[in-house]
This record gives structure tokens, sequence and C-alpha cells, in this order.
């Protein structure tokens, strides 16, 4: 090999290294990162709107099935087409201002749109021991607000009404089955993950509302 050619600089190649590099001293790599976590954060947001106008439709349309359930007198209507659940009741709580429409069922997908009765139990308003779960940092946050001697209505499918009040508040294993069973008097008995703030969902734990229907025998 000859001197000149032993001094030449060897040509640089081209590739992705090369074009990240280049990119970095065009942009500057502070600004770089800035533009990418706006990307990142603009995705976020439109995800998040996403999910809320799902979550409002899906109200809507729940609301929809209670009503023409209430005029059919029974639980017919699906809130939309492909659902495998359907709206059941609808439970007040007086002092709070606050109702939601009760779905059949307390699978995890049922119970992401709204509060959900257990299978096997009596539906609200009914004899017995009716049992409806929810989540607790959505609709069922509500039961950490209620306490002995407060007021709970329930609107059963033929439109008639029935009135509940707190009998009192308990944390139980998720394994007690205890909950589910009649007390000899009619009941609704609300059922929600406990502790409240807990930072990952689920536990071991359930935070039970009991109340007793005020014309139960």
């Amino acid at each position: 090999m000859s001197p000149a050619m032993a001094l030449r600089r060897p040509e640089r190649r081209s590739g992705p290294r090369l074009r990240w590099r280049t990119l970095c001293r065009r942009v500057g790599l502070a600004r770089l990162v800035v533009l990418m976590l706006l990307a990142a954060g603009s995705w976020q947001v439109g995800a998040g709107l996403y999910l809320y106008a799902k979550a409002g439709l899906a109200q809507i349309l729940i609301a929809h099935a209670w009503q023409q359930n209430l005029e059919q007198g029974r639980a017919a209507a699906r809130p939309w087409a492909w659902a495998d659940t359907t709206a059941v009741a609808r439970i007040r709580f007086v002092e709070h201002a606050r109702s939601m429409i009760v779905l059949e069922g307390d699978s995890g997908r049922t119970l992401a749109f709204g509060p959900g009765h257990r299978s096997g139990t009596t539906l609200p308003g009914g004899a017995g021991n009716s049992v409806v779960s929810g989540h607790r940092d959505t609709h069922f946050r509500i039961l950490e607000q209620l306490s002995a001697g407060q007021r709970i209505e329930v609107e059963r499918l033929d439109g008639s009404r029935r009135n509940y009040r707190v009998s009192g508040v308990r944390i139980v294993d998720h394994r007690d089955l205890g909950v589910l069973a009649d007390r000899g008097r009619d009941a609704l008995t609300l059922v929600t993950c406990w502790p409240f703030d807990a930072v990952v969902p689920g536990g071991p734990l359930r935070f039970v509302v009991s109340a007793l229907a005020e014309d139960g025998a």
C-alpha cells in the first residue's frame, strides 16, 4: 500500500447510526427529546379522550336499555348488540343524590360499565339477599361515604321502588361466601375492593355494605 493510500481517511459508511447522529446535530438532542415527549403526550391524550367518549356512549346505551326494560317489565333489551349483559335495576343513594343502573352479572367486562348483580342471588329489590358488586375507583367509590342509617332506594324492572337502610359496613376476605347468604330479612349487599386508595387493583379484601329493606320481614 502506498503512503498516499495509507494517509487517506476512510470513507464514512451511511446507515441508521449516521442518520441518527446527523439528526441530533441538526435538531439538537434536547429539542428532539421535547418533540418525542410531545408526540407521546398527544397520543396518550388522544387515547384517553377515546376511552372517555366510549365510556360516555356506553352509559347512554345502558340508560336506553334500562328504559326499554322498564317499559317491557323484564330484562330483554341489551345495551348494544354484542353485550352479554343488560340493565336489571336502578339504585339511588338518597343522601348523596347519586343513582346508577345495575347490570346483570359481575364479570370484569361488565363491571367496567357499571355495578353488576351477582348471579344466583335475588335481583335488587326482591325477596332475600341481593348482592351487587362494583369497582372501588369508579361507580362504587361512593361506598366509602356510606354509614349506618343512610337510605338506598331500588327501582325494579316492574317500575316499583323499595327502600333500604344501611345497617353496617365491614371488611371481609374475598373468599368469604357469607356475604351471599340470606339473613332472614330482605337485604341489599354492596361489595367493592378494599382499601379504596390501593395502588394495585384487586387484592384479597372486600368492603361490604349491608342494607335491610324497610318493609322486610
